[in-house]
């Protein structure tokens, strides 16, 4: 069998800046100040990577950062609910949901997230798709704020949902920014890149993934990259 670990914004849907705004109100409220947000790159960012950093900027110390890091994640998912409660900003990228479908539908395929929302983001994102169910699996920010250490936990979560072991050459990273390509190079997984967030397909074949789209507008051909079997 073969794990499929998608990332969420801009790989799977956009939430056109409701991620941001959501958070920028939860840090206001929980640290007194949303910092430099509106400049911030979240692009392949962890959220717990992006309010330390945020918050360090504005003269926060780690300790005080760190305490209310849970009310801070509190209040974003309120905000993202809030948001997202009638689905209308949610957008799924060209192809994506027939491509879920399909390899969820394989018998030799796991489909799971690896993404640096934390967990209860990831589901407000989704769950207006109706994709969530199909992802079997997820490693997320809220397990662990640095991306590259994400993978062993969705293969450790992988092998408890299948009784399949998934070695690290069995295991597919999908995303759309150069972390993501780090993330799966750093544990000896498939890189597959596509162009559907914000960095273009050229600067990311600078980052040399394996599989290199534009988007996943062609589904049986994407299929067939991504399985082997083209």
């Amino acid at each position: 069998m073969r794990l499929f670990l998608f990332d969420v914004d801009g790989t799977l849907v956009t939430a056109r800046g409701a991620g941001r705004e959501a958070l920028a109100r939860a840090l206001a409220e929980t640290y007194g100040t949303a910092g430099t947000i509106e400049r911030y790159d979240f692009r392949g960012k962890t959220d717990p990577r992006a309010v330390l950093d945020l918050m360090t900027e504005a003269g926060l110390p780690p300790d005080a950062i760190h305490a209310r890091l849970e009310a801070c994640f509190a209040a974003y998912v309120r905000e993202l609910e809030r948001l997202l409660a009638d689905g209308a900003r949610i957008a799924l990228m060209p192809g994506v949901a027939d491509l879920v479908r399909v390899l969820a539908g394989r018998a030799d395929a796991l489909v799971g997230l690896l993404t640096g929302n934390i967990e209860a983001g990831a589901r407000v994102k989704l769950r207006p798709t109706g994709l969530l169910p199909l992802f079997r699996v997820g490693a997320y920010g809220s397990d662990d704020g640095d991306r590259r250490r994400l993978p062993p936990i969705a293969r450790a979560r992988a092998r408890a949902a299948s009784g399949h072991e998934f070695p690290p050459e069995r295991v597919t990273i999908i995303g759309d920014t150069p972390l993501d390509v780090d993330c799966a190079r750093a544990c000896g997984a498939v890189a597959v890149a596509v162009a559907t967030g914000q960095h273009a397909a050229a600067e990311l074949a600078a980052h040399a993934p394996d599989l290199l789209f534009e988007d996943f507008a062609d589904v049986a051909g994407t299929v067939a990259r991504l399985t082997g079997d083209g």
